[in-house]
């Protein structure tokens, strides 16, 4: 059986969760079937990869995303499955199943719906990827939700959709990669004194991530720790410019804020990860959230945002500490200072009690290795295609 993966994101181009997810995916696949990935970007080994077509370079990025689609559609001849990414590969995906009448099932990382902040990104182009992502689900033979909560969205953004062919299949960790790191050179490269707690961001600059939240709480942390945050590839100059200011205005305030804001090695990432005392994860929308899946193999305590499929993944006074948020239809806090300080509240938490954050480390990987296998996740998407 030939099952072709459309993704935009795929290594080494891997910018979130969608990506790291497809990586592992297609590599657990790949010992059960013949996969071919097809991806936006420059050329890769072990992918089939797209550039903007001709034509395109000046358009509105929702318009280059279609334009791309329409050549991998194309690639997808001989396929027996395609299966889908995000909205940037669900066009492909939908045009693949009318074209050659194949099975066509969606992995669904977001919905566009629930992410209105991305019409500061893409303008008009915001319909289009919300139209791309409408149509491919709706006529999808099979849809892939990554936790409960996932499902629950998909369910209410497109009542069209019956629920019977909406399967959760979690994401997953490679807790052999995932897994402490004696070593802490990454943290003397990048000016993290390994001598003081601290308090560790990993993620992209985006109003998702809810990273403005967590500068306004870090005011309120414990001074005598430091603040880490590997953040970067920002969706806007406005975000970049409001990140920065905000930055700024703390460190002005309190030493130890350090912003690492290139894409680091993967191995620089895990050794940051582990000798945190605490992974913070403010999101405000997070359909299952993997990074928190990453800091909790590395054995770090994870505060994070009871939202979306993150509490199928942190267990709350056990694995870490989640922060309760009520949420406009735009995502956002209706109380943005409550949510500030109940950020600060459970980090502080943490901070001050080590031995409770080792605690909770520990069960954190106890529960990835136990619960979250890409062997088992691969297996179960394999027994989805069978049965389309």
């Amino acid at each position: 059986m030939r099952v072709d993966l459309l993704s935009r994101e795929y290594p080494p181009e891997v910018y979130g969760g969608a990506g790291v997810h497809v990586e592992y995916l297609a590599r657990e696949l790949r010992r059960l079937l013949d996969v071919r990935v097809r991806c936006f970007g420059g050329p890769r080994e072990d992918a089939t990869a797209y550039r903007i077509p001709g034509g395109l370079e000046s358009a509105n990025p929702a318009l280059q995303v279609l334009g791309v689609d329409l050549e991998m559609a194309a690639g997808c001849l001989g396929a027996d499955l395609v299966h889908s990414h995000t909205w940037y590969a669900n066009f492909a995906g939908h045009v693949a199943k009318m074209l050659y009448g194949l099975p066509h099932v969606v992995t669904t990382h977001s919905l566009e719906p629930l992410r209105p902040w991305k019409a500061e990104q893409l303008g008009g182009g915001y319909t289009l990827s919300s139209w791309a992502e409408r149509t491919a689900l709706a006529s999808a033979d099979a849809i892939i939700a990554v936790s409960e909560g996932m499902r629950a969205d998909v369910l209410t953004a497109y009542p069209e959709i019956s629920p019977k062919r909406v399967t959760v299949i979690h994401n997953g960790i490679d807790t052999g990669e995932y897994a402490p790191a004696p070593g802490a050179a990454a943290l003397t490269r990048h000016g993290i004194d390994p001598a003081r707690p601290y308090v560790v961001f990993v993620g992209r600059i985006t109003r998702q991530k809810g990273l403005a939240h967590l500068l306004r709480a870090a005011h309120s942390f414990d001074p005598a720790a430091q603040l880490v945050l590997c953040a970067g590839a920002p969706d806007t100059p406005e975000i970049a410019a409001e990140v920065t200011a905000l930055v700024e205005e703390l460190s002005a305030v309190r030493n130890g804020v350090i912003w690492i804001s290139e894409m680091l090695p993967r191995p620089e990432v895990i050794e940051i990860l582990t000798h945190a005392t605490v992974f913070i994860c403010p999101s405000v929308y997070e359909p299952m959230g993997i990074v928190n899946l990453e800091a909790m193999a590395c054995e770090t305590a994870v505060v994070a945002t009871a939202t979306g499929g993150i509490p199928e993944v942190v267990a709350d006074q056990e694995t870490g500490l989640l922060v309760p948020i009520e949420q406009g239809l735009d995502g956002e806090p209706y109380d943005r200072e409550a949510f500030a300080v109940a950020i600060a509240s459970r980090v502080n938490a943490l901070l001050s009690d080590p031995g409770l954050a080792d605690d909770m480390g520990r069960q954190g990987r106890r529960r990835a290795v136990e619960h979250f296998s890409w062997l088992r996740i691969a297996e179960r998407t394999r027994e989805l295609y069978m049965s389309l």
